[in-house]
């Protein structure tokens, strides 16, 4: 027996997903950055480049499903600064923890395995448009009541639902879904204009729009409509997984993240025409030039270091200790910044994503150096979030 296709049948079930979108966005980025950070400087500047290029499409995409969530009428204020917006690593992305294929999301350095796990991020399925995206169950998970009194609680219990530290909804890839959320919006659109309303009420001053992101980042999309909220979410989906399942490329004749991240396990670019996608070459047969990577020119970075866990290496006055508190500091400064440009301020966004990579400097002071008295002599990482 199937399960519904209509899981979204209010506007508070589209915050409650898209709110999501924006919790998913953000858990690429952790583990994105500490792998760049662990690159030795000068060394497979090939990683360097792929790995930088796809974390600011992430902001990109957390951008976007922010303009989507803004133009439904989202209330924004307290989502990005929630201390539950950062998960705890290792964490689940949108993946059925029953099914053979799950897997976990680790903070760690650049390598085999780490390449692999960022396939899987990006992985992709394309499922029928009359076809149910998640498992069977007896009925959606909501929490409508009280949405407006103790948000920050409500929010904690939403964002620990959906990474998996409660029940909650699970999805094969973060392709399908944003297939549910472009479902629930089509479906709310429509029931909204024959009740003669409008389902994009909210404040226009609250979009980012072109001037306001960097340039190369794929196409910034200003949301007042349906088929701006479309688009704009398909660019998410595409510059992920790509536009189809025999094409490598996305919405904008892009290599997309997964055969980006590919490129360097086979240690081979792929070619694209943008001219003719169609003379681009196929998946998993890339005819690029080759390049080597070097899996040993990285720091050995603890994996899902917290600062629990340092604490038993270093006292807290230490200079490593200090370093890590004021890395997860400049963290939550940064995603503070970045939820203020999203409420109204987006001249601020460019700043705000700038300071993502001037983190590295904090980071290096931390990756750079030895865990006192490891006994694997492995050395210590960004933390992202108080324990």
């Amino acid at each position: 027996m199937t399960d519904t296709y209509e899981l979204i049948t209010t506007v508070e079930d589209l915050h409650y997903y898209l709110t999501q979108a924006m919790v998913i966005e953000h858990a690429t980025l952790p583990p994105y950055l500490t792998a760049l950070y662990s690159l030795k400087p000068g060394s497979n500047l090939e990683a360097f480049h792929i790995i930088r290029t796809i974390a600011v499409e992430e902001m990109l995409h957390l951008t976007l499903a922010a303009n989507v969530f803004n133009a439904v009428g989202g209330n924004i204020e307290g989502v990005l600064t929630n201390p539950d917006f950062v998960p705890n690593y290792p964490t689940e992305l949108p993946t059925n923890p029953e099914e053979e294929d799950s897997f976990e999301v680790d903070l760690g350095k650049f390598s085999e395995e780490t390449v692999e796990t960022f396939l899987q991020i990006e992985r992709a399925k394309h499922v029928p448009e009359d076809k149910p995206l998640v498992p069977a169950r007896s009925e959606q998970i909501r929490e409508q009541n009280d949405r407006d009194n103790d948000k920050d609680n409500i929010l904690s219990q939403l964002i620990r639902k959906f990474l998996g530290e409660e029940e909650g909804l699970h999805y094969y890839s973060i392709g399908l879904f944003y297939t549910e959320i472009i479902r629930g919006l089509k479906a709310l659109d429509k029931e909204y204009k024959h009740r003669g309303e409008n389902l994009f009420s909210g404040d226009p001053n609250k979009q980012i729009t072109r001037e306001y992101y960097y340039d190369g980042a794929g196409d910034i999309i200003k949301v007042t409509d349906l088929d701006s909220a479309l688009k704009a979410l398909y660019v998410i989906q595409t510059q992920g997984e790509g536009s189809g399942s025999e094409t490598i490329y996305d919405s904008e004749k892009e290599l997309c993240h997964y055969y980006r991240f590919q490129q360097l396990l086979l240690g081979r670019y792929y070619v694209i025409d943008k001219d003719d996608p169609r003379n681009s070459n196929l998946p998993n047969q890339p005819t690029g030039n080759s390049f080597t990577v070097d899996w040993d020119a990285v720091y050995p970075v603890m994996k899902n270091l917290t600062l629990s866990e340092l604490r038993n290496y270093c006292e807290p006055d230490s200079e490593l200790y200090t370093h890590a508190l004021e890395f997860q500091q400049a963290y939550s400064n940064f995603l503070a910044e970045i939820e203020y440009s999203f409420n109204g301020y987006p001249e601020q966004l460019l700043p705000a994503v700038g300071s993502m990579f001037r983190l590295k400097e904090l980071a290096n002071s931390l990756i750079r150096n030895p865990i006192p008295g490891h006994p694997d002599g492995l050395n210590a990482g960004p933390i992202y979030k108080l324990d």
